[in-house]
């Protein structure tokens, strides 16, 4: 596969939810140098299929490395620099209220991660890009 069809770039999101007392929350995390994102990463060339595109991303982003099942939920013109988005329902059990990983991307970082409530407004500060993001995840899983 092509991180590249017709001049737009592709990216993968995973995403992973969970029911918490009554509503659905999201996974999000904090990278130090960028405010609260999702997942998301850039289809390889060695990368076999979307799905398998959002394990890497959510393994390398993440450290979840027990997915139990996939869905593709479809994909999103963000606007943003060309790319198109892939979103990937990647089924995990037990995961904590919130945790650190430290990442080899971009040369280490350490992001923190925790869960967001869908329907809610966010309480936190990032790019219009990813605010954007969370409310196409509402759309396709609320």
């Amino acid at each position: 596969m092509l991180a590249r069809i017709r001049n737009r770039e592709i990216k993968v999101c995973p995403v992973v939810l969970r029911k918490s007392a009554g509503s659905i929350e999201l996974l999000l995390f904090e990278h130090p140098l960028a405010q609260i994102q999702l997942v998301k990463g850039t289809l390889e060339a060695t990368d076999n299929s979307i799905e398998e595109a959002a394990l890497r991303e959510l393994r390398e982003e993440s450290g979840v490395q027990h997915v139990v099942s996939t869905e593709y939920l479809g994909c999103w013109e963000s606007g943003y620099e060309n790319q198109l988005w892939h979103f990937v329902l990647c089924g995990v059990k037990d995961l904590p209220n919130e945790w650190s990983f430290y990442t080899q991307d971009d040369g280490g970082h350490e992001f923190k991660f925790f869960w967001h409530r869908l329907g809610e407004a966010p309480k936190f500060k990032s790019h219009q890009l990813f605010f954007d993001a969370i409310d196409q995840v509402e759309i396709m899983c609320i």
